[in-house]
């Protein structure tokens, strides 16, 4: 049965909580020796609501985690649950991957904080349903054996690292550099045209101007 609607109370709170999440992430994978104040004024309510919600910048960063991981297995969940062939498969669970961002928080926030047993049963399932997703892959023949759940780790946090200009330039090169990756891991190899044009001239230098 639907969800009953929560009362006017409850839907401001949880407007709240996404905002104090969504502003806890931006602050702290820019900078996460950021003071927990700064959260508060990114999103735009009064510390004591944070205070309410977190007992500690360490809780929040916690729960950050938590978030980010459970959205890793949600997209390895759903590409394990589709019906799509193999590689068509592989590339929308990659490519959610690389949207989602999650690695960009393990970039920014790995021993900032010290994990809870519950946390690392979601490291754990995660692990799992990754190494599931990898698997599939390499049984149906579309991915290079010697490329494991592994090493996508790594190569998801390298693409995380891609960040010019506004969000959806971004966007633009990660989706370039994930299709590179892309085609150097199916078997039989098959190219297709980058999508998005490659840097532009000025894009790299621009970034050594003071407040750029």
């Amino acid at each position: 049965m639907p969800a009953a609607p929560m009362s006017g109370r409850r839907a401001q709170a949880a407007r709240n909580d996404e905002l104090i999440m969504n502003a806890a992430r931006e602050v702290f994978v820019a900078d996460p020796t950021a003071p927990i104040a700064a959260v508060a004024e990114r999103a735009g309510v009064g510390i004591s609501a944070l205070y309410r919600r977190f007992g500690s910048k360490e809780d929040m960063l916690r729960r950050l985690c938590a978030d980010g991981l459970a959205t890793y297995i949600r997209i390895a969940e759903t590409a394990l649950a589709g019906t799509d062939p193999p590689w068509d498969t592989f590339v929308t669970f990659a490519r959610a991957v690389v949207a989602a961002d999650t690695h960009a928080m393990t970039i920014s926030l790995a021993g900032t904080f010290t994990p809870t047993p519950e946390l690392m049963e979601l490291a754990r399932r995660c692990d799992e349903q990754v190494r599931t997703v990898i698997d599939k892959a390499h049984a149906a023949g579309v991915l290079r054996t010697d490329v494991t759940h592994t090493d996508f780790g790594l190569l998801f946090e390298q693409l995380s690292t891609v960040r010019r200009g506004s969000p959806a330039r971004t966007a633009e090169l990660r989706e370039r550099y994930l299709a590179l990756l892309l085609d150097s891991l199916r078997t039989p190899p098959q190219h297709a045209p980058l999508p998005g044009p490659p840097p532009r001239p000025g894009e790299f230098a621009d970034r050594w101007e003071k407040g750029s």
